[in-house]
């Protein structure tokens, strides 16, 4: 019986990388025979910023599907689409009700997303508190997040022991799992900053969507560096550096052996094994996905993690209205 419990949230928007898939789902993949695991489309949170709804409604079954290819096992997650568990929503008004203006509006994401956008929505404000509601609902004892998230926790474990303070025992207080260092993928264009699903240059980044062709041609065209030799370094050689992490990872092959295996050879034939195993990698995680995305197997999972997390949220609501005399 595992005894400790995780929730994991992506939203809709872009396509899932390669960062992503290296960078989380496959952490994911390794922790759900640790954990009692939940994993959600965060789909709500999505709608801070306008976004088509048919784009969204397609790309809600991609993720969830992809997902599963990657190798999340149903059997072993709560699997469920945010907006159809009407109860976090309601939980996240009551919680909105019992956290200053001040707390929420001292998030860094809104401080810099606000000052991009005067005209920005109420929901950005709040976007962290239907995080905390996401959180909080199955008294998760962890939430794994990178570092640029870790505020979000933390506000989380704030509401929730306030809450507790006020009313009495409710919620668990949850702790940031954080990523392992190391395993952030960059772009292959710019190998200074994360690959990412919303960057605007598809061309540095590997969508696990791409057809081979594409990802040989993004893999053989990254940016190097003039030294010629490859060596992981990521001050000097940040780019060789990147491409001997996606490699070590999907070949489960230290960088210490990548390095002598390639010792004497150049920048082009060492590309050309990373577009391999990359491609390669990609095309069986495609097939799976294919056969998923439009199955009615895919309908099961989806109604049976709507059904567990409702049940869930549904009795966690019920007790805070109780607890605030409602």
């Amino acid at each position: 019986m595992k005894d400790k419990k995780i929730i994991t949230g992506l939203k809709p928007t872009g396509d899932l990388t390669l960062g992503n898939y290296i960078g989380a789902i496959k952490q994911m993949v390794d922790m759900q025979d640790k954990y009692e695991s939940y994993l959600f489309i965060a789909d709500l949170h999505a709608l801070t910023v306008y976004q088509d709804p048919q784009e969204l409604k397609t790309r809600i079954r991609k993720f969830i599907a992809m997902y599963i290819a990657c190798g999340i096992d149903p059997s072993k997650n709560i699997i469920y689409i945010q907006s159809k568990n009407e109860y976090i929503p309601a939980i996240s008004y009551l919680l909105e009700c019992s956290t200053p203006y001040g707390e929420a509006s001292r998030m860094i994401q809104f401080k810099e997303k606000s000052k991009e956008n005067a005209s920005f929505s109420v929901g950005l404000l709040t976007y962290p508190i239907l995080m905390a509601a996401d959180i909080l609902y199955c008294d998760c004892d962890y939430v794994p997040v990178g570092i640029d998230q870790k505020q979000h926790v933390e506000l989380a474990r704030n509401i929730a022991q306030r809450f507790n303070n006020k009313y009495g025992y409710t919620f668990n207080l949850p702790k940031p799992l954080l990523s392992k260092e190391g395993m952030k993928i960059y772009d292959l264009k710019n190998p200074l900053k994360k690959m990412s699903k919303s960057e605007e240059n598809p061309v540095g980044v590997i969508s696990l969507f791409d057809s081979v062709d594409d990802i040989v041609s993004k893999i053989m065209s990254s940016t190097t560096d003039s030294i010629g030799t490859v060596k992981y370094d990521q001050k000097n050689q940040p780019g060789i550096s990147n491409l001997l992490n996606i490699t070590s990872v999907l070949t489960n092959t230290d960088i210490d052996s990548l390095e002598k295996q390639f010792a004497n050879k150049g920048y082009s034939e060492f590309k050309k094994y990373v577009a391999e195993v990359v491609s390669k990698h990609i095309e069986a995680i495609q097939n799976k996905y294919y056969e998923i995305v439009n199955s009615d197997y895919l309908d099961e999972v989806l109604s049976q993690g709507a059904e567990l997390s409702k049940k869930i949220a549904k009795e966690k609501y019920e007790l805070i209205k109780e607890r605030m005399g409602l």
